[in-house]
């Protein structure tokens, strides 16, 4: 693969010839509908042969999804990934499972005919969809509540040909850090005794002593050697109620797994990567400005219909640009194939285990194609 970068004066025929490439598949790998526009400092992946064929080493690849996931987006998906995700099941105080309310069976049953390993993801979300800490507390200071809700888990993992679990626990109190990891400690401990791995996802720290409430209540060290694997979440550095940044820049990202592999065996560690960015309007107002998320494929049709150039964050390794809609200034970062090549060259150099995707429920082809040309993908 090859990875092109739009200049003036390129058409979709050009880049074709110039590469010997057919155009259609240029399209088809980059999602480019016809008349094929194409914006100045579009990344566009170019399928070239290669003469050498070197070494690919072998990787396990995540990706969360909801239960209503498009059919066509997860089939398309599920040949790149080792383990899908299903976001989310709860629990209630006394342990109890709350599975997802739309059904999962079919996910499930489509990941099992692709080979990929079908994961329950337990979270502590409340009625609305917040991360709840008070039903963590209430969850890791009691052992019946544990002993309830593993063995509900279990029944579970086996009716539902479930192949392991993932714990997603944020902003747990401080004072609860060793309680949850012990808690993780005992999942891991009981499911692995049925053949059931089990992955915790921690908060992107640089520092044992971070503080704030996304940091202070997940011990890597502990986490490390009580999961069987573990998922940095590195991205949401911008986010939906921030100032316009990336939402992963990858100096953000090396200091997290520099810090992290001094307390967890890289064999345990996936690196987080982001399939989406976000829309601010400007001005940025702290507090009332709110960004729309959108699919990165997206950017680059928003960047079309507005006539904008997209630039490049040589230190984020991420792309942007600026347009104006109506009246209004708007500042757009997302993903392209060469963010999600310099996140790749880190997960190389530093030798992880992986890769989890938060999350795939729009396809971004060309990342699962470049994906595929770099690394073997694990499958069961």
């Amino acid at each position: 693969m090859e990875i092109y970068v739009v200049k003036q004066g390129d058409t979709i025929d050009r880049i074709s010839d110039k590469f010997n490439v057919p155009a259609s598949e240029i399209a088809f790998i980059n999602q480019i509908s016809y008349p094929y526009p194409l914006v100045i400092g579009q990344a566009l992946l170019i399928p070239v042969q290669d003469i050498l064929q070197q070494y690919k080493r072998e990787v396990n690849v995540n990706g969360y999804a909801y239960p209503y996931i498009n059919s066509k987006v997860l089939q398309t998906t599920l040949p790149y990934l080792t383990d899908l995700s299903v976001f989310s099941y709860g629990f209630s105080e006394q342990g109890n499972l709350i599975p997802p309310s739309t059904d999962d069976t079919g996910m499930i049953n489509a990941a099992l005919e692709f080979g990929t390993s079908p994961v329950l993801t337990l979270t502590p979300m409340d009625s609305q969809g917040r991360f709840n800490n008070n039903l963590i507390s209430a969850l890791v200071s009691s052992d019946s509540a544990q002993e309830n809700l593993i063995n509900e888990m279990l029944e579970t993992l086996q009716a539902k040909n479930f192949m392991g679990a993932d714990v997603d626990f944020e902003y747990i109190k401080a004072e609860d850090r060793d309680l949850f990891t012990s808690f993780v400690a005992r999942l891991t401990r009981e499911l692995n005794a049925y053949g059931y791995p089990v992955s915790v996802a921690l908060a992107p720290k640089t520092s044992s002593g971070q503080k704030g409430l996304l940091y202070e209540g997940k011990d890597y060290g502990g986490l490390g050697a009580a999961a069987n694997s573990c998922l940095l979440m590195t991205y949401e550095w911008g986010y939906k109620y921030s100032e316009p940044m990336a939402v992963a820049p990858i100096n953000k990202v090396r200091q997290v797994v520099e810090y992290a592999v001094t307390q967890i065996p890289r064999n345990k560690i996936d690196l987080g990567i982001p399939n989406y960015g976000y829309d601010w309007p400007l001005p940025y107002v702290q507090g009332e400005t709110a960004a729309t998320t959108i699919g990165n494929t997206q950017a680059v049709q928003i960047a079309a219909a507005n006539g904008a150039q997209i630039q490049f964050d040589e230190t984020a390794q991420t792309p942007y640009f600026n347009y104006t809609s109506e009246g209004i200034r708007h500042e757009v970062w997302f993903e392209d194939v060469r963010s999600m090549d310099a996140k790749f060259s880190l997960l190389e150099e530093f030798g992880l285990r992986g890769m989890g995707y938060w999350q795939i429920m729009r396809l971004f082809l060309a990342n699962w194609v470049l994906l595929e040309s770099r690394f073997n993908i694990i499958k069961n």
